[in-house]
């Protein structure tokens, strides 16, 4: 019951920022100054679910795309409008220990076009 609470609080603050960042998107700047360790530190503080699914989503998104996910490109997929909803999917399936449920979601990952 506690891991829920976490996870609730978790997903709370993270749609939080994405109200704020829709509200004020000039106020809101997604920077690569975090080490990717350091942001995944952070995430496992606050609930280990939301860390575990961001790193099958990072995976995934190596498998597909060829490269490794940026720091930046992570904190938008959790802060831009309600986030992205297969890493969301993901943070849940994690929760879950839904390792089949991860496995199609690695399916669903887009990868950014090149420009």
């Amino acid at each position: 019951m506690r891991q829920l609470t976490l996870i609730a609080v978790a997903m709370s603050i993270l749609t939080s920022v994405s109200a704020f960042a829709q509200a004020q998107p000039e106020r809101l700047e997604f920077r690569d100054d975090v080490p990717i360790e350091v942001y995944l530190s952070l995430l496992a503080q606050v609930a280990p679910p939301a860390r575990d699914g961001a790193e099958a989503y990072m995976a995934a998104f190596q498998s597909r795309c060829g490269r490794a996910m940026r720091t930046v490109e992570l904190r938008r997929a959790f802060a831009e409008a309600d986030g992205d909803p297969t890493l969301m999917a993901m943070v849940r399936a994690s929760h879950r220990r839904d390792t089949a449920a991860l496995q199609r979601l690695a399916e669903q990952i887009s990868c950014p076009s090149r420009s």
